[in-house]
């Protein structure tokens, strides 16, 4: 099946809420481009059980009515890190989270991933995971086929010019580097949207303005959540604005002219002493034409950011 351009893209977006995570969902949601047709939740910033609530909490404030189903709650084989000096205890701190009133889906996100792709016609899902990549892993091994229908897979972790949990690491490939592995060397074409492309996408004071002129309760709650990630940036990484990570692989998809890209081979680091969960990216010569991984590179800042502000206006006031 060959999908119209026009037609909104279909994403299962794999999260671990998060901060970042909630604006990701939000623009999934709002954005015409983007049929968000499930969330499925991992252990990242936070345990499964915090993080799963917090993705049932974002679905109340925006009126998300998707499946939600809960997955993996540690890595394929390390133990498992979290990430509270960024995102507080609940993973979500800052802003006041209302009570979900929806259950979460009473299958396993892995399966619910499989159930999704192998429903769909081939080329027509995109998996969006912008955790650790446990469960995108998992549902590969689990059930092979999904695979070669799967039309793309745009990730939010990595980098190519030092990490941010460790001098060569980003926090999610090294949550989970076994099952990055495994998601980087699959068949499928993989975007990697990584930190030398997200730490452009900084919540500057206009954005912020841009967001509360809105006056709904979906931008309030988007400003409550950068008053608290902002300040935990700027005490633990010297950030003046924060850098809103997860939203740009949703926005990527919505509009690949957001960002440039570069084809390069890409794999991680498994076994080094001081460089476990390092993305080491091929960027020597010209782009190799059949190359199936690519990463991104520049980021438009004002047409990401309109992206977002369009969303929320587009999800109006249903919290």
């Amino acid at each position: 099946m060959t999908l119209e351009p026009s037609s909104p893209r279909k994403i299962v977006l794999d999260c671990d809420p998060g901060h970042d995570d909630a604006v990701a969902m939000l623009l999934a949601h709002g954005s015409p481009a983007i049929d968000l047709v499930a969330v499925t939740t991992v252990a990242g910033n936070q345990t499964l059980e915090k993080v799963t609530r917090n993705a049932l909490s974002v679905a109340e404030v925006a009126g998300i009515h998707v499946p939600i189903a809960a997955g993996c709650d540690r890595p394929l084989v390390r133990p498992r890190i979290v990430a509270p000096d960024i995102h507080g205890d609940s993973g979500m701190d800052g802003p006041v989270l209302p009570a979900p009133r929806r259950a979460v889906y009473p299958r396993h996100a892995v399966d619910l991933i499989i159930e999704t792709v192998l429903a769909a016609e081939p080329g027509e899902i995109t998996l969006v995971p912008v955790g650790p990549l446990t469960n995108i892993a998992t549902a590969a091994r689990k059930e092979p086929r999904i695979v070669p229908r799967v039309r793309e897979v745009v990730m939010m972790g990595g980098a190519f010019h030092g990490g941010n949990r460790t001098p060569t690491a980003e926090f999610n490939v090294l949550a989970d580097p076994e099952a990055a592995h495994v998601v980087l060397n699959e068949a499928w074409p993989v975007t990697m949207v990584g930190l030398d492309l997200t730490h452009q996408a900084v919540a500057t004071p206009d954005v912020r303005v841009r967001i509360a002129g809105l006056g709904t309760a979906p931008s309030r709650f988007v400003g409550e959540l950068l008053d608290f990630y902002g300040g935990t940036y700027r005490a633990t990484q010297d950030f003046p604005h924060p850098p809103v990570h997860d939203p740009c692989a949703v926005a990527y998809v919505a509009d690949p002219d957001v960002m440039t890209t570069r084809r390069a081979p890409v794999d991680v680091e498994l076994t080094g002493t001081l460089t476990t969960g390092m993305t080491v990216v091929d960027l020597r010569g010209d782009e190799p034409a059949e190359c199936r991984t690519q990463v991104a590179v520049t980021l438009d800042h004002d047409r990401f950011w309109t992206q977002v502000v369009d969303a929320l206006r587009r999800i109006g006031d249903p919290g």
